[in-house]
């Protein structure tokens, strides 16, 4: 469990990281084992009920939650193939091993941080 870890850049781990760009999401996939970005979007409803959810798994897992705005980085979210959000990418020692899309349960997303965390 993270307990007031903080990244390279000074941004704690134990909450999302807001993504500014492509070079910041190399940076954080780079940096940290295990990272799950969220790409969500503002308006949408699943990615608002998602938040609290990825709240949780960055203070209780040992993954890094990166957050992608798909209205503000529209190029980096399509290099991803995102067509609906929320999407979930996870990244392990830099490559991306899941893509999911939804908002999907807790339990579910913790046990996929978990196979790549222990």
């Amino acid at each position: 469990m993270a307990t007031n870890a903080r990244g390279a850049s000074g941004e704690s781990l134990d909450e999302p990281i807001y993504i500014d760009g492509r070079r910041h999401l190399e940076d954080v996939t780079t940096a940290h084992d295990v990272v799950l970005v969220d790409c969500y979007a503002d308006w949408c409803g699943p990615c608002q009920m998602l938040n609290p959810v990825l709240e949780r798994l960055a203070e209780t897992t040992e993954a890094v939650i990166a957050k992608v705005d798909v209205d503000e980085h529209q190029q980096l979210a399509s290099s991803f193939g995102v067509r609906g959000v929320p999407t979930l990418v996870l990244f392990a020692d830099g490559e991306q091993v899941e893509q999911l899309s939804g908002a999907l349960p807790e339990d579910r997303l913790r046990t996929l941080i978990e196979g790549y965390t222990e």
